[in-house]
């Protein structure tokens, strides 16, 4: 499993966004170099990212991409399965078959058990995780992670 390019930069596309005044926003020669990236690759991201309903794109010569909702009611989850769905579905076995039709594990499959457990568990991290908490520095995003990962730590143990 891999995190795909479009999906890493996809979200640092939106997360620079987020970062940028909200009246101002930025256009894609301002991503394309801020990010290192090209401008079609940068329109293509945002492009998707704005047919989702994550960002706006304002007119006019200094017209650019701001947000569509607040930070807060973005949720990573839903962010990265619409730049590139989930790491497993349903569909994975009859992708991965082998030389035949249907897989030769498709009755019992103990992988298949390990590769939901994966995907459930990713999703339950990620629907906690919103892009309100990416936009923060990467010392407090990463206080929140252990925070979300493990409850029973009290927030002033991980400040330490």
């Amino acid at each position: 499993m891999k995190i795909t390019a479009q999906e890493e930069y996809g979200l640092r596309i939106l997360l620079r966004i987020a970062r940028c005044d909200e009246h101002e926003g930025m256009s894609i020669p301002q991503l394309s170099e801020a990010e290192g990236l090209s401008p079609a690759y940068v329109a293509k991201l945002t492009r998707r990212l704005r047919i989702e309903g994550y960002i706006n794109s304002t007119p006019g010569n200094k017209g650019g991409y701001v947000l569509a909702q607040k930070p807060s009611d973005i949720n990573m989850s839903q962010v990265l399965k619409t730049l590139g769905g989930k790491l497993f579905d349903k569909g994975f076995c009859g992708d991965y078959s082998g030389a035949l039709k249907f897989c030769t594990n498709s009755v019992d499959c103990s992988l298949r058990s390990l590769w939901q457990m994966i995907q459930f568990s990713v999703d339950q991290f990620l629907d906690k995780i919103t892009l309100a908490d990416l936009v923060k520095s990467e010392e407090k995003s990463g206080h929140l992670m252990s925070l979300i990962s493990n409850p029973n730590l009290k927030e002033e143990s991980v400040m330490q």
